[in-house]
């Protein structure tokens, strides 16, 4: 079947510009519109279908093979290709927001050049881990890569009369054919009701009925309000709300169960504990933020204690004048205490219970084979008839992505020299696999972000542009190979030849990388006051700020300073030894003292401690409802459904990702870009506000209560 066609080129690089430009310029709005994967996967479609029956059968032939402008129907191998191609535009936001971050917030424009080799670097690098490590974390059938089911089963929906993959078989007696019908129909019903949590009703999306009642009660707000509180009544009738941290209907119910265990435990029970102890102070600051707060209670003012002119570092007589830094309890607690935790966790949890399966991929890889160290196994049906990639290739792009990496850093000024984007390199290859493990088999990321930050404020304290850069390489690189080794995953379900998925995801690599950086620059070129609150239509750059705020902290002030002997925060250091205690004590439990206990079994620490990696800015209401849905399908409905399950829980979970994303897109550039959406107020579009007003009023009256705890305590004002 025909793979690398004019068709799927001119498409997918069309797809790909579009997905990068779009997704790159509203990174700088609040509230964001993204146009998703699924989406460019389901409009490709008919795009295709269309140049079938449009463009004439015209060819030439190069080195006896014919290539056509319209080689027969679209099939589903180039869609999947368009896919895969247009999902690299969906790495690139992450790059925007630290390159928005240096221009804008710190005021230093290093031009064309030095925004694309960094960006470069950091995709290539990332790609190339994927492929040097694909026998351990791609190829073992083992590792299903949940992520991708959606994709397989609505591609095998779009194109029913081919035979495609295993992976997406169909039970006996269902046809593809109901699966596209069943698709057609959700999608209309989710496309029709989103128009209402997003623009006729927002209180459906913000359903906190509670808050309503009494809106001027404080603890009540906390408790129960959805950006104000932790969410204990998770309600909401918005699917962007529900899969804001993804979709739950491709997640394994034992990993939702984890996550659940964890949203109880850390959200519910432990926050609310510190929070109305006044631990750290935090009695004084919103209970649920991801903003950072000086010893007045008001949103630190990071510009008060950096000197620019002496190269963006800490001025420490300006930061003793102003104020330390004050955390919310779900920004310390979560973003620091089980982040550090689940990192620790994540390490021991591979050694304990992954290691022969590692070796085990390990001796299956290609290198292993050259190095003699392992045998040459037979190869699979699909490496006959296909080949493989040399593994060559991929150390060629490692070494490109290395010289690239260090010739940004050496000849622009940005604090970062070459030994500093080698040790990024080496902390983001070591905990690739045990990141990529974890995904492959929960779809569930676990941040490393703050260790990057970490390593950086110690060994560069001071130099805020180090700290951005080395957090770049060291931890966006790993996240983007973990796109790259989805894809490769997806190849193997679609029968795609890995030579020619090779040929697209570097292809891919090239166009999103100059997309990216050319919408960028004429954003922040041409839009009058980005990045400022007076900006018009919301784009104030919301990410690049908070990318702003965590650099100050960690890169100008620094952890040295943050967590001393006697600071406010140390404490939050034990939690290493919680992450690195959890998986021996759960390990022995259920393998030596009960092994025969089936529930034990399904404990995953690191789950348990870095499953809610998005609180703040999500919230319980995010984790409760998407806990809630996919329970719901994932336990009830296929327990008691099976057959229907089988059938229909993908196709459904695809249906409610394409629709809220076009109908997202369409409903902003029709009614809110054009300010109609002004025009139109009642109870429902002004009830959900109610709570963050009142908050807003109960906040402003703690302030001086916080000033004067502090002078009492003996803090320096």
């Amino acid at each position: 079947m025909p793979c690398l066609t004019i068709r799927m080129w001119v498409i997918g690089i069309a797809f790909c510009l579009i997905g990068s430009g779009v997704n790159t310029l509203f990174t700088f709005r609040f509230p964001a519109v993204t146009l998703s994967q699924s989406a460019i996967q389901l409009l490709s479609y008919p795009v295709g279908r269309a140049w079938h029956f449009v463009v004439p059968d015209w060819g030439f032939t190069v080195f006896g093979e014919r290539h056509s402008l319209s080689p027969g129907p679209f099939n589903y191998k180039e869609n999947i290709l368009i896919y895969i191609l247009a999902n690299l535009s969906f790495l690139t936001r992450l790059s925007a927001d630290v390159l928005t971050e240096q221009r804008v917030f710190y005021g230093l424009n290093l031009g064309w050049g030095f925004e694309i080799t960094i960006t470069l670097a950091t995709l290539l690098f990332g790609f190339a881990l994927a492929g040097l490590s694909r026998s351990i974390i791609v190829e073992p059938s083992r590792l299903v890569w949940p992520g991708v089911l959606g994709n397989t089963a609505l591609n095998s929906a779009l194109h029913p009369v081919e035979n495609t993959y295993k992976s997406t078989e169909v039970p006996s007696g269902i046809s593809n054919r109901a699966r596209y019908r069943f698709f057609l129909m959700a999608f209309a019903v989710s496309f029709i009701w989103y128009w209402f949590p997003d623009f006729i009703f927002p209180a459906l999306g913000y359903f906190t009925w509670v808050c309503w009642i009494a809106p001027k009660n404080a603890v009540v707000n906390q408790v129960f309000g959805m950006k104000s509180g932790i969410g204990l009544l998770p309600f909401t009738f918005d699917w962007a709300q529900i899969a804001y941290i993804g979709s739950p209907l491709v997640i394994p119910t034992w990993a939702i169960l984890n996550i659940g265990a964890s949203l109880v435990f850390w959200i519910y029970i432990v926050t609310p504990a510190i929070y109305y102890s006044n631990t750290w102070f935090t009695a004084y600051l919103p209970m649920q933020t991801n903003s950072i707060y000086d010893n007045l209670g008001k949103v630190y003012n990071v510009t008060r204690v950096i000197d620019k002119k002496g190269g963006f570092v800490l001025d420490l007589n300006k930061y003793h004048n102003y104020s330390p830094i004050h955390l919310p309890v779900t920004y310390a607690l979560n973003t620091f205490g089980l982040c550090f935790a689940s990192i620790s966790a994540l390490i021991v949890w591979l050694i304990l219970e992954k290691r022969h399966e590692i070796y085990e991929g390990f001796c299956n890889s290609s290198l292993a084979v050259t190095l003699r160290l392992a045998p040459k196994t037979e190869r699979t049906v699909q490496e006959q008839a296909y080949g493989t990639v040399p593994t060559w290739w991929y150390l060629v792009a490692t070494l490109v992505s290395v010289g690239v990496g260090i010739f940004a850093c050496e000849y622009y000024p940005v604090q970062l020299h070459w030994y500093g984007v080698l040790l990024a390199m080496v902390i983001s290859a070591f905990f690739f696999i045990p990141l990529s493990w974890l995904y492959a088999t929960t779809n569930i990321k676990i941040q490393i972000d703050i260790f990057c930050r970490l390593v950086a404020g110690y060994i560069w304290e001071g130099k805020v542009l180090a700290n951005i850069w080395f957090f770049n390489i060291g931890y966006i690189s790993g996240i983007k190979g973990l796109a790259f080794a989805q894809d490769l995953k997806l190849g193997i379900y679609c029968n795609i030849p890995p030579r020619k998925l090779f040929a697209v995801q570097v292809v891919g690599i090239i166009m999103g990388t100059l997309g990216q950086v050319a919408v960028l620059e004429w954003a922040l070129n041409n839009i009058p006051k980005i990045c400022t609150n007076k900006a018009d239509n919301g784009f104030t750059c919301p990410f690049s700020r908070t990318h702003f705020n965590t650099s100050m902290v960690w890169g100008a002030i620094g952890p040295r300073r943050f967590f001393a002997n006697g600071a406010l925060y140390r404490d939050l250091l034990w939690f290493f030894f919680l992450g690195a205690l959890l998986p021996p004590a759960v390990y022995i439990l259920k393998n030596y003292v009960f092994p025969k206990t089936k529930w034990l079994k399904q404990i995953h620490v690191p789950l348990f401690l870095g499953g809610l990696n998005f609180i703040p800015p999500a919230s319980g209401t995010n984790y409760g409802s998407w806990c809630i849905v996919g329970l719901i399908f994932g336990l009830w409905i296929k327990q008691r459904k099976r057959q229907w399950w089988k059938q229909y829980n993908f196709i459904l979970g695809s249906a409610m990702d394409c629709s809220v994303a076009i109908a997202g897109i369409l409903i902003f550039f029709s009614i809110f870009y054009t300010g109609a959406a002004g025009h139109f107020k009642w109870w429902g579009t002004e009830v959900y506000k109610v709570n963050k007003l009142r908050v807003g009023l109960r906040r402003a009256d703690a302030d001086g209560q916080f000033l004067e705890y502090l002078r009492l305590e003996g803090l320096h004002l």
